[in-house]
């Protein structure tokens, strides 16, 4: 079999150097506390991150543009996020085409799909299905708000079980092992040429979506709390639209209190750290998780560094 060479930015090799993914500073950087500790102020902005504008999505953006710990940057136009693109509009599709996408990778589980429509995208790519089990969240979402019943909705969501089904989510990411294999196969994509650029999405673009880009950065040497800042950044972009939604709810007589589902609606910090918390107790690290959870080897993450950083 024929192998192609890996050129190896400075980056990369430092991180071999050292733990052979995450460079030392890095894997310092990973916080073990349990879920509720605030991290440090973190980086980026709506304002500043590379936000691709459309219609019919509002959290769809380019990871490009972090700075490593090792003072480099993740590259632009190699790696995208977004939430659902069932309902793009022709002037996004054309948006869309300009980002030369070769690899596009759906999250959303199958009632997703069917209630929020199939991907809409240019023409000549069609969406990897690689579902992502979210405990119901969708479905559960769906049935409390179709109960129309404010006790029964305050009984379901209320007095922080909605917050606690978050967390549950998050720690489901690393327990199960079709989601790890789901996660580890788009880094793989990511991390081979033919398939770069990749877009990954979910339904809003927060949660699986928000949980891979955090991994995906932390893996090439971007610090804890720029990584954190990313992932938050779902509150800002989202916000406009989740107002929206719950104020609908509550027009159409759905939802007496719609505020019942704006620990659903954001992404908050003791979410991620509770998933991060689980990845510690399972394989002892981050570096851990990537290499034993997600079977990434050396050559795969360091692959994955020479392709994103500069």
């Amino acid at each position: 079999m024929r192998t192609t060479p890996v050129r190896l930015t400075a980056a990369a090799v430092a991180s071999v150097l050292t733990l052979g993914v995450l460079p030392a500073w890095a894997v310092a950087d990973t916080p073990a506390q349990p879920p509720g500790v605030t991290a440090p102020q973190h980086e980026r902005s709506a304002d500043t991150v590379h936000r691709i504008a459309l219609q019919g999505a509002v959290n769809v953006r380019d990871l490009g543009g972090y700075r490593t710990g090792l003072g480099q940057h993740v590259r632009y136009g190699q790696v995208f996020r977004a939430d659902g693109l069932g309902k793009l509009t022709d002037a996004d599709v054309a948006k869309l085409s300009a980002l030369h996408l070769r690899t596009v990778v759906d999250f959303r589980v199958p009632l997703e799909v069917q209630r929020e429509g199939a991907d809409r995208l240019p023409a000549g790519l069609s969406a990897t299905s690689r579902s992502v089990n979210d405990l119901g969240l969708y479905e559960k979402t769906m049935a409390a708000i179709g109960t129309k019943d404010p006790a029964k909705q305050q009984e379901l969501l209320g007095d922080g079980k909605a917050e606690e089904l978050m967390r549950s989510i998050y720690r489901n990411f690393v327990t199960t092992k079709e989601n790890r294999e789901r996660f580890a196969q788009t880094l793989r994509d990511i991390a081979d040429h033919d398939q770069s650029p990749l877009l990954y999405h979910c339904t809003s673009g927060k949660d699986r979506t928000g949980w891979l880009s955090y991994l995906l950065l932390r893996a090439v040497g971007v610090p804890d709390r720029t990584a954190t800042g990313d992932y938050l950044l779902s509150n800002e972009l989202r916000a406009e639209a989740d107002r929206n939604t719950r104020e609908a709810l509550k027009n159409a007589g759905l939802m007496q209190n719609p505020d019942l589902l704006i620990p659903l609606q954001e992404v908050r910090e003791d979410y991620l750290r509770a998933a991060l918390h689980q990845a510690e107790q399972d394989y002892g690290s981050l570096d851990g998780y990537l290499r034993k959870g997600l079977g990434l080897d050396t050559a795969t993450l360091v692959k994955l560094s020479a392709r994103l950083v500069r």
